[in-house]
């Protein structure tokens, strides 16, 4: 149902059972597809692409223009997946041509009121952003990661997958698969062992990556040496694999 005093542009495709709530605007270049419910006072700009099954809360602005001084009006893009609650006053933007020019966030994912996801983000599945957390321009975050509420994520920061952090951290460096932070200032603090239980991990799994953050956080040992380490352990505990896998790529080096 569309609500008689929203306003829709003739250049929006919206699937036949798409629900817009009074006094939203939806722009032109945005697509949403079918069983997407948009509540009041929406803004949703174009070029955006949302899935299926999303529900979007009152006073969100979807799709508005990248907050960087070298935007210069090029055409960009935000893609949204299927299934994601968008609670109130969040604000999601579209990417930049500095970076690929499209921000991305995928499915069943849970963003908390006033969130904030910048240009050129990339937000996997099963991503929970509580209340307040913002993620600064090109970060990346992994599946299952869980950013407590006031958390803050510098720009180009990669957030491993399962990762989790705590009320108010403030993360300038890049935050390893399973690891948990928290405090002022940030610091790791053991793994995301419950986070693991309740998506199934087996004790012996979860035992491997505890052992795997002794290897990076307390050994002592360089990077470099603690990579090694974890490639011999992945050889026998597959989810470790992961977790090599970033320490290997990372970019702003990991907080340590």
């Amino acid at each position: 149902m569309i609500d008689p005093r929203a306003v829709i542009d003739e250049g929006a495709q919206l699937a036949a059972d798409v629900s817009v709530g009074p006094f939203s605007i939806i722009g032109s270049g945005v697509v949403i597809e079918a069983g997407t419910t948009v509540g009041p006072h929406v803004v949703i700009r174009g070029p955006t692409r949302i899935g299926r099954d999303n529900r979007i809360f009152q006073f969100s602005s979807v799709g508005e223009d990248p907050q960087d001084k070298k935007y210069r009006g090029e055409t960009t893009h935000l893609e949204i997946g299927d299934r994601n609650v968008i609670r109130e006053y969040c604000t999601i933007h579209r990417g930049t041509a500095q970076d690929k020019g499209i921000t991305r966030i995928g499915s069943d994912n849970l963003l908390m009121a006033y969130t904030h996801v910048a240009h050129d983000c990339v937000v996997g599945d099963h991503v929970i952003m509580a209340n307040a957390a913002s993620l600064a321009g090109h970060v990346r975050v992994g599946d299952h990661a869980i950013l407590g509420g006031f958390s803050l994520v510098h720009q180009f920061c990669q957030i491993g997958p399962h990762s989790f952090s705590a009320m108010g951290s403030v993360m300038s460096r890049d935050i390893p698969p399973y690891v948990m932070v928290g405090g002022r200032p940030t610091k790791p603090h053991g793994i995301n062992s419950v986070g693991l239980e309740r998506q199934g991990y087996s004790s012996e799994a979860i035992r491997q990556i505890r052992k795997a953050y002794k290897v990076v956080y307390m050994s002592g040992a360089k990077l470099e040496d603690a990579i090694k380490t974890l490639d011999k352990m992945a050889e026998e505990t597959p989810e470790l694999v992961c977790m090599a896998e970033f320490l290997k790529t990372t970019g702003r080096s990991i907080l340590r």
